[in-house]
C-alpha cells in the first residue's frame, strides 16, 4: 500500500514542473498568435501558482512542510505586481483545506476516548487552520471541577499522514541522488536521512509537548517578550495548548508600518537565537505561519514539533566562522574551519569565494543594526547559488553534519523572513550575546 501511496504522491509532484512545462509551451504559441507577452505571462503565472497551492495543500505531508519551508524565502521568488507568489506561499503556512470532520472525529475518539467531548464545553468542528501535519480547532476545555474552563486549541493529527511522510521522503532521497550525480561532492543522502528523522519525530504530539513545556519554562507567562502557550492535554496524535491570538507574522510583513515590522523582526531574531541558550532546544521550524504580534506587543510562538537539541547552546562553529570572515585574513579563515573540522581533506579552498558564498549570513553582522529587505537578499543568493557561478563551487569544498546543516536552515529561515518584513533590527549585540565562538 506504501508503494501506492508513494507512487501517486510522486506523480502529482511530478505534475507541477510538467504543467509548468506545457504552460511555457503554450505561452510561446499564444505569443507567436500576437497575443500581448505581459497579458501570457499574467495568466500563466496566476495558472502555475493555483495550482502548486492546490497540489501542496492537498498533499499535506512532506509535500506541504516543503512548501512551507518555501515560505520563509519567498522574497527569493520573482517578483509580481500582484504578488502572487507570495500569497501562495503565505496561505500554505495555515489555510489549507482541512479532512472531512468524520476522518478528525475518529482520531479523537481513538486518542481522547469516545466520549471525548466530555472533555469540553465547546468544540468547534470546522477547522480554524491546516497545516502539513495536522489541523487546529477552536475549543473551551472544561478542566476538573472548580476550575475556569480555557480557550484551547486542539490539533489533530490527519490520519495516514505517516505513510504520506515516508513516501515524500523516500521521493525526496530518490532526488538527492540524481542531484548527487550532478553536483559530485554534495552530501545530500545524509541531509536526507535527517529530514526523515525530523519530520518522523513531528508525528509524536506528546514529544512536541515536552518541546514545547521546556520553552515554556524558559520563557514564562510573565516573559516581557515572547509568549508560549502552555500544554493542557497531549496524547500520540492530539495536543490541546492554550489558544493564542494575534497577527500573523505574513499580515505584519505585507501590511505593517515599519516601527511594528522592526520591533516584530528584533523579537523574532531573538527568539531563535536564545532558544539553545536558554532552554537547550533550537526551534527548527521558523517559517511565518508560527509566530504571531500579539496584542501586547509580544512575539507569540506556535507548533514547537520540530526542535534540535542543543543543550550546549548555538554551535561555536558558526561564531568562530563569522568572527574569522570579518576580522581575519585568509589563513585565519582557513585555520577556523579547519579547527573545526569542516574542509574536506586536500581541498584547495578559496576564501575569497567563500566570502561571498556566506555573505547572505555574515555581511549583517558587520553592522550593529541592520536592514534586511527582499532586493538584499536577491542580491545576495543571485551572485552566490547559481550552480554556474564558480562561487557556488565553495560549498562543495566544505564538510558540515547534517544536524549543523539544520541549524543554518533555521538561520537562512532568519534571514529570509527578516528580508520579508524588510525590519532593521540589532545584529552584532544579538550575536554576541547568543552565539558561542562570535567576538566581535
Amino acid at each position: 500500500m506504501l508503494v501506492d501511496v508513494a507512487l501517486l504522491r510522486t506523480l502529482q509532484l511530478l505534475s507541477l514542473p510538467l504543467g509548468a512545462a506545457a504552460l511555457g509551451v503554450e505561452g510561446a504559441l499564444r505569443r507567436g498568435l500576437g497575443e500581448d507577452p505581459a497579458e501570457v505571462t499574467r495568466r500563466q503565472r496566476a495558472r502555475t501558482v493555483a495550482r502548486t497551492r492546490r497540489v501542496l495543500g492537498e498533499l499535506k505531508g512532506g509535500a506541504l512542510k516543503a512548501g512551507q519551508l518555501l515560505s520563509t524565502v519567498e522574497a527569493l521568488f520573482p517578483a509580481d505586481p500582484e504578488q502572487s507568489w507570495r500569497e501562495a506561499l503565505t496561505s500554505l503556512q495555515e489555510s489549507n483545506p482541512g479532512i472531512p470532520w468524520p476522518d478528525a472525529e475518529a482520531v479523537l475518539a481513538e486518542d481522547l476516548g469516545a466520549h471525548w467531548r466530555r472533555l469540553f464545553e465547546e468544540f468547534d468542528d470546522r477547522p480554524a487552520a491546516a497545516a502539513s501535519i495536522g489541523q487546529v480547532h477552536r475549543a473551551r476545555w472544561r478542566g476538573p471541577p472548580g476550575t475556569e474552563p480555557v480557550d484551547v486549541a486542539v490539533k489533530v493529527q490527519y490520519p495516514g499522514v505517516r505513510g504520506a511522510l515516508l513516501a515524500d521522503v523516500r521521493a525526496f532521497s530518490l532526488a538527492s541522488r540524481a542531484a548527487a550525480l550532478v553536483a559530485r561532492g554534495v552530501a545530500m543522502p545524509p541531509l536526507v536521512r535527517e529530514l526523515r528523522t525530523r519530520l518522523l519525530e513531528e508525528l509524536d504530539y506528546r514529544r512536541e509537548a515536552r518541546n514545547q513545556r521546556m520553552f515554556h519554562a524558559a520563557y514564562p507567562a510573565g516573559d516581557p517578550h515572547v509568549v508560549v502557550p502552555a500544554i493542557v492535554h497531549a496524547t500520540a496524535r492530539v495536543l490541546v495548548q492554550t489558544w493564542l491570538d494575534g497577527v500573523p507574522l505574513a499580515r505584519v510583513a505585507s501590511a505593517g508600518a515599519a516601527t511594528e515590522r522592526d520591533h516584530l523582526g528584533e523579537l523574532y531574531q531573538r527568539f531563535l537565537l536564545s532558544g539553545p541558550a536558554r532552554c537547550g532546544l533550537l526551534h527548527a521550524d521558523p517559517h511565518p505561519g508560527n509566530f504571531r504580534l500579539t496584542g501586547d506587543g509580544r512575539l507569540g510562538v506556535l507548533d514547537f514539533g520540530s526542535c534540535l537539541e542543543l543543550p550546549g547552546g548555538l554551535p561555536r562553529t558558526f561564531g568562530r566562522l563569522i568572527t574569522a570572515l570579518l576580522a581575519g585574513g585568509d589563513e585565519a579563515v582557513l585555520a577556523a574551519l579547519r579547527e573545526e573540522g569542516l574542509v574536506r581533506p586536500g581541498a584547495r579552498l578559496e576564501v575569497a569565494k567563500l566570502r561571498d558564498y556566506l555573505a547572505p549570513f555574515s555581511e549583517p553582522a558587520r553592522h550593529e543594526r541592520f536592514r534586511y529587505s527582499r532586493a538584499w537578499l536577491r542580491q545576495q543568493f543571485g551572485r552566490v547559488n547559481d550552480p554556474r557561478n564558480p562561487d557556488f563551487a565553495v560549498a562543495l569544498q566544505l564538510t558540515i553534519p547534517p544536524e549543523q546543516l539544520f541549524t543554518h536552515r533555521v538561520w537562512l529561515g532568519i534571514v529570509g523572513v527578516l528580508a520579508q518584513l524588510e525590519a532593521e533590527v540589532p545584529v552584532r549585540p544579538e550575536l554576541r550575546r547568543w552565539l558561542p565562538g562570535f567576538d566581535l
